[in-house]
Parts: structure tokens; C-alpha cells; sequence
């Protein structure tokens, strides 16, 4: 068997916050005695962005803003050059996690389109009351087809602890047309770019059906979201990525009538 090298990290989970100590043992095993020329630990955190298929060739000047970003850089010298003996060696190393050049520390992270390492933050409660009518809706082709409806309702908060549920309230007041369904969906909306241009992706990451069939009228229905832990992440903007999540409320009437209405949504880790 030949030498064997693994580096073993002190705390369990793994998570570290910026400026905290980063400490463990690099452990060399080996069945004889072998030579060597020093040994060095170095540490790097990188934000690598991509363009997705649809917008390769539209940004030609784009393609050098997507190059790796370098946020944490350090090398520390842990043993000079010479021999290790046979059987196990452990050496220990332990360093501040801070960011290279001043640069922020982003929270670990893998989207379709931006693999990040966002920051805690402060949040402040943002209510927001809702009325969707055939009036309200956006891009409209012929708003004279739509059976009337009128639907209200409220978000407790569209700033939100990423650690806590979305919640709220919906409440159908009136339709003409039978309901089928009432469903959330969580988009996460991913930009990259730079001064000649923006590639924007949005992808869905969560749907949950809130109500079945054609509900009560007059009758509340809850709001209720847990944002998934694997695929979200607090808001982040940057001078060339942005990481964003909105949600939607989509009801579906009889006739395949889809309605939507949009809420963006800022997520905050506190």
C-alpha cells in the first residue's frame, strides 16, 4: 500500500461563518518512511456562473465576466521538507475564514445557473394585501373571454426568514366558473451578466397545491410554505450575479383558464 492523505475538519456539519476559526488535522498514513518536499494547506472559495443554453452566443462580452470569482484565498505552510515516519502522522492547522481582498463571504450554494459560497441580514416585515380580478391580470390577449372572479387575500410577509414558513390567507369571494385548483409555486429567478448584458433564467423549485376542486366561496383558505432547505438560499444581488425567489399563486377554472399572481419574495437568513 502507498501513502494515503486526508484532511479531517474539526467541527461535524461542517458550516462555518465568516471569521470563525477553521481547524482539523491533515492525516498521512503510510506503510514505510517516505521523503518529501513540505507540506502546504490552501484554502479556496470560489461564485462560478454559467450562461444557460439559450443564451450561449448572445453576450459575447459576457463570456469573460463568467470566469470563476475568488472570495477566499490562503495558503499556510505546515511542515517544512523531510521525512515522515512510517504508520500514521497527524498535523493540525487552524485559520481565520475571511475573505480574500475584503471580498463578502456568500452563503454555500448550487443553482442551474449560479454556484455561490449570501450573508446574515436584517428583516424587516413586509404584509402585503392582494385582490385579483380579471381587471388586476397582466398580459392579457382577450380579457373579454374571462368569467368573472374575484379573489382577495394576504402574505403575513413577502420578506421572509428563510428558516420559516411563508404563510397567509386566500379567500374566493366570487366566480363565475368552477374552480380546479389553487396552487403555490416557488421560482427561483437566477442573472448573470455584465454592462452589455443580462442573461435571466427562472426556474420552478417548489409547487403546492393549496386547494382541490371548486372550494367554498367566502371560505378562508391558509397559506403555507416551507422553503426547501436544498434548493433556496437568501436574496442575493451582486455587480454580476443575482439569486431571487417569487412566488406565485395560480388558480386553474373550469375552461383551462390559468390565473396567476406574482409576489417577490426576499429571503433572509437572521
Amino acid at each position: 500500500m502507498g501513502t494515503s492523505l486526508d484532511i479531517k475538519i474539526k467541527r461535524a456539519n461542517k458550516v462555518y461563518h465568516a471569521g470563525e476559526m477553521l481547524s482539523g488535522v491533515v492525516v498521512i498514513c503510510g506503510k514505510d518512511p517516505v521523503q518529501h518536499q513540505g507540506v502546504s494547506l490552501t484554502a479556496e472559495g470560489t461564485v462560478n456562473l454559467q450562461l444557460s443554453a439559450k443564451s450561449v452566443g448572445v453576450f459575447e462580452a459576457f463570456y469573460n465576466s463568467v470566469k470563476p470569482i475568488q472570495i477566499i484565498s490562503s495558503t499556510m505552510e505546515m511542515v517544512k521538507p523531510g521525512k515522515f515516519p512510517s504508520g500514521k502522522t497527524e498535523i493540525p492547522f487552524e485559520f481565520p475564514l475571511q475573505g480574500k481582498g475584503g471580498k463578502v463571504l456568500y452563503e454555500t450554494y448550487h443553482g442551474v445557473f449560479v454556484s455561490i459560497q449570501p450573508q446574515k441580514g436584517k428583516l424587516t416585515p413586509s404584509p402585503v394585501d392582494f385582490t385579483i380580478t380579471p381587471e388586476t391580470l397582466q398580459n392579457v390577449k382577450e380579457r373579454a373571454l374571462l368569467p368573472k372572479f374575484l379573489i382577495r387575500g394576504h402574505l403575513n410577509s413577502t420578506s421572509c426568514v428563510i428558516t420559516q414558513p411563508l404563510t397567509g390567507e386566500l379567500v374566493v369571494e366570487s366566480s363565475e366558473a368552477a374552480i380546479r385548483s389553487i396552487e403555490l409555486q416557488l421560482v427561483r429567478v437566477e442573472t448573470c451578466g455584465c454592462a452589455e448584458g443580462y442573461a435571466r433564467d427562472a426556474t420552478e423549485i417548489q409547487n403546492i397545491q393549496i386547494a382541490n376542486g371548486d372550494v367554498c366561496r367566502s371560505l378562508s383558505v391558509p397559506i403555507y410554505m416551507v422553503f426547501p432547505r436544498l434548493f433556496t438560499c437568501p436574496t442575493l444581488e451582486t455587480t454580476n450575479f443575482r439569486v431571487e425567489f417569487e412566488v406565485n399563486i395560480v388558480v386553474l377554472l373550469q375552461g383551462d383558464h390559468l390565473i396567476t399572481e406574482n409576489f417577490p419574495l426576499k429571503l433572509c437568513r437572521v
